[in-house]
């Protein structure tokens, strides 16, 4: 079953529209321009911790765990494939655009209509969502995701055993609001250029779960220039990670404390 197949990593997020209900902060709405220090501001020591949490392991997966960094080792092209009840094809297609703008290092553009994509976002009404992830993944894998998770997007993640990422696939549902569509997409892009975890006590990245946020912060672009970096290498381990961040971080020019803008 190909969903099962070594190195195919399934990531699921859990977003509600009823913030109050799920206990979900609601991030500084919009994008990050006056968003509060506590959004904004961390220290290269914080920006290390993160990485090395975000980048190993999987909270919530299909398959075999990743050992190692996971990444495309290739520019990377991306296809939209729009779909269900609202048509959100054009903001999700400004959202990639700004992940190209703005992390340089990922090579990233769309692909040709002739060339198959690295990454493909598929939109879907929420009604679609579990016969998408069946079609995808086979009934008894989505029956089981649905039933223990409640997601509102996914993100699938194929990758060879020393950790180059083949190929990602996001799902994402679009008729639950802006707020949540917003919220997924920059998350699930997070996982799907190889970010494959979430961390609820990091108060600066998308991939905290119990926060909303419908931008790319400055944290989260940070964490993929390194990613990106020529000396973080697919499969590498925690270890050599762990020796190799504070020279680039430094290299990188951040300073001890950042602020989106």
């Amino acid at each position: 079953m190909r969903y099962l197949l070594a190195g195919c990593i399934v990531l699921v997020s859990f977003v509600t529209a009823a913030l109050g209900a799920s206990g979900r902060q609601q991030a500084p709405p919009g994008s990050f321009e006056g968003a509060p220090p506590q959004f904004t501001h961390f220290t290269a020591a914080e920006l290390s911790k993160g990485f090395l949490a975000l980048a190993f392991g999987s909270d919530l997966r299909i398959g075999a765990r990743p050992l190692g960094i996971r990444r495309f080792d290739r520019p990377i092209r991306a296809r939209v494939i729009g779909g269900g009840s609202v048509d959100r094809t054009i903001a999700m297609s400004r959202v990639i655009q700004e992940y190209a703008r703005d992390v340089p290092a990922l090579g990233l553009a769309f692909a040709t209509s002739a060339a198959a994509p690295d990454i493909e976002v598929r939109l879907i009404d929420e009604k679609d969502f579990q016969s998408a992830l069946q079609e995808a993944f086979g009934p008894k894998v989505a029956r089981d995701f649905v039933s223990r998770t409640d997601p509102q997007c996914m993100t699938s993640v194929k990758s060879t055993a020393d950790g180059k990422i083949v190929h990602s696939v996001s799902f994402i549902i679009v008729d639950k609001g802006e707020d949540v569509f917003l919220d997924c997409a920059y998350h699930e892009l997070l996982h799907a250029f190889g970010l494959s975890n979430h961390d609820q006590r990091n108060a600066w990245t998308t991939l905290n779960q119990n926060r909303m946020v419908g931008y790319l912060t400055v944290y989260d672009r940070s964490l993929l220039t390194l990613l990106y970096d020529p000396r973080i290498k697919p499969g590498m381990t925690a270890r050599e990670v762990r020796a190799a961040l504070p020279r680039i971080i430094a290299d990188q020019g951040f300073a001890s404390t950042n602020r989106d803008r």
